[in-house]
């Protein structure tokens, strides 16, 4: 049985939840097999599925095309998809319309969309309209040019109070749950026990209600630039690369395919099928 908000909620303060993203249908299963409680269909897939620099590039179209294959693969857990960038930003209406949009189309559970204070209106409208939404404050990575770079957030007392100001407000707006990325650790404990909702952190200890990492970070399965806050849990990427190698050296030595992977025609067949050309010749 798929989880809930109210399975999830009932988690704070006892269990942790676990969250990891996927893009695809064979991800999402093997993930739902794995017992994972949520799965979020990040607008990272702009960075780790179509080769983006960052993930300002990703479309709702795009969102949507990952998040019901995702949908599709994933049984038991709790499917989040990212609001992408200028998909909430202009207006209320434009959220409320997006939002609705992702979710008729893939049938996922929740949004997400990034900002505090700013999108509370946003983030109300869509409560409202029966959709559930997970807040993102910390590092939001569609305000990275804003921002100057992807940096921790938090670290001076005035970002401290405006985490916090942010957190209190997407709660009050009804965002069930705040994910808090690349937030010191003292800093993102603290939120934690001052909202009912839950958090969700990624680089931002484990004081949070929850953890969530790129799975392609936590499987090693690229060879690129990995976070600090990302524990390697395997090393995808050398084993698919030897594979590649391998295959590539036997398809030119001609040792693939061997007579196992072939399928076999009978002597008779072959000798009558070389008389009948033979004599296709003759003619």
């Amino acid at each position: 049985m798929r989880k809930s908000i109210f399975d999830l909620l009932e988690r704070k303060g006892k269990q942790p939840v676990s969250m990891l993203t996927a893009y695809d249908y064979h991800t999402a299963c093997t993930i739902d097999e794995a017992g994972i409680d949520m799965i979020l269909v990040g607008d990272s897939l702009g960075n780790v599925m179509l080769g983006y620099e960052n993930t300002l590039a990703v479309t709702v179209d795009d969102m949507i095309h990952h998040g019901a294959a995702v949908c599709r693969g994933a049984k038991q857990a709790f499917v989040v998809i990212d609001m992408p960038f200028m998909s909430y930003q202009v207006s209320v209406e434009d959220a409320v319309r997006n939002a609705g949009r992702i979710v008729k189309e893939t049938n996922c559970q929740a949004v997400k969309l990034e900002g505090g204070v700013e999108y509370a209106d946003r983030i109300k409208a869509i409560v409202q309209a029966g959709i559930p939404v997970v807040a993102h404050i910390g590092l939001t990575p569609q305000s990275v040019n804003a921002m100057g770079g992807y940096k921790v957030q938090g670290k001076s007392l005035e970002q401290a109070k405006k985490l916090l100001a942010d957190a209190k407000a997407v709660e009050e707006a009804g965002a069930f749950a705040i994910t808090l990325e690349c937030v010191p650790a003292e800093l993102a404990k603290l939120v934690t026990s001052q909202t009912k909702a839950l958090t969700i952190g990624i680089g931002a200890g484990n004081g949070c209600d929850g953890q969530v990492l790129v799975y392609q970070d936590m499987l090693g399965y690229n060879n690129g630039f990995i976070p600090k806050f990302v524990k390697k849990y395997a090393d995808l990427h050398s084993v698919m690369l030897e594979a590649f190698k391998q295959y590539k050296q036997e398809c030119e030595e001609r040792t693939f395919p061997a007579a196992g992977h072939t399928y076999a025609i009978s002597e008779e067949v072959m000798q009558a099928l070389f008389e009948t050309e033979l004599e296709e010749v003759r003619r």
